[in-house]
């Protein structure tokens, strides 16, 4: 998708802070962190919500969830615990629609996002 940011990002138009990558998942530092910690994941395929997530897009979301498990640790949250969020359409907060995982931690979590 020619207008989706992430999209641009995965494809190394517009640079981000890479903590991983794999043939099907990046992710990088938030430009806006919530907790010391915050690391966006995505699925190199576009996928606009978790609602688009059928039989074909399966694996990519199992990929996600494996590249979170990798990120956790990396940055050293494995242990000591983290949060991991996708938010899916407007009202459930998403602002980018590529689908997306948020992976925060590095302090105590409140109720809330972060």
């Amino acid at each position: 998708m020619d207008d989706c940011l992430f999209c641009r990002i995965a494809a190394g138009e517009i640079p981000c802070r890479k903590v991983y990558e794999d043939e099907k998942v990046l992710a990088f530092e938030d430009i806006h962190p919530m907790a010391p910690v915050h690391v966006v994941i995505i699925p190199k395929r576009h996928i606009p919500t978790l609602m688009e997530v059928g039989a074909e897009e399966a694996a990519d979301l199992q990929a996600v969830l494996a590249a979170a498990r990798e990120v956790a640790r990396l940055k050293q949250v494995d242990r000591k615990g983290f949060r991991v969020v996708i938010n899916c359409n407007e009202e459930g907060g998403q602002a980018v629609f590529h689908l997306h995982m948020h992976l925060l931690g590095g302090r105590q979590l409140k109720d809330g996002l972060a």
